[in-house]
C-alpha cells in the first residue's frame, strides 16, 4: 500500500498555513490596517465601566472572605 503525499500549494507549509497570506497580515498589522474594523466596534468607556464594576465585586468578594475567617 503506497503512502499518500500530501498536495501541498507552492506557498503553504506542511501544516497549510499560507505564508504569503500570513506575512500580509503581517505587514498590514504593523502598518495599522489589519483589524480596524474591531476597533471602531469597541468602547472604550463602556470597557473601563466594566472593569471597574468587576473590580468593586472582586473586591466586595475579598472582603465577604475575610469577614468569615
Amino acid at each position: 500500500m503506497a503512502k499518500k503525499q500530501n498536495q501541498r500549494k507552492p506557498n503553504e507549509t506542511a501544516a497549510g498555513t499560507n505564508a504569503q497570506k500570513v506575512k500580509k497580515q503581517n505587514q498590514q498589522a504593523q502598518q495599522g490596517q489589519y483589524g480596524q474594523e474591531f476597533a471602531q466596534e469597541t468602547d472604550a468607556q463602556e470597557v473601563k465601566r466594566r472593569n471597574q464594576q468587576a473590580e468593586q465585586k472582586k473586591q466586595q468578594q475579598q472582603n465577604q472572605q475575610n469577614q468569615q475567617n
